[in-house]
């Protein structure tokens, strides 16, 4: 009984983290929408933006070809 409940309250909280993960849509000064998983970071020493795509890959792109940054 006890395995159940624990089994129970690990998928619960599996669900609610899954639900908690924001998508954002970076518009680029070319039209380009990219999306990604999670809200994309400023990074200040590069200038860059870095995100993970939608299939969980890091990627790149300079600040100044980024046009807007939208939470979907």
């Amino acid at each position: 009984m006890k395995h159940a409940v624990l089994i129970a309250f690990a998928l619960l909280a599996a669900i609610t983290l899954t639900a908690c993960s924001s998508e954002y849509i970076i518009s680029t000064t070319d039209g380009q929408m990219i999306p990604t998983d999670g809200k994309p970071k400023f990074n200040e020493e590069t200038g860059m933006v870095e995100y993970e795509d939608a299939e969980g890959r890091k990627a790149t792109i300079m600040r100044s070809d980024v046009k807007s940054v939208m939470e979907r």
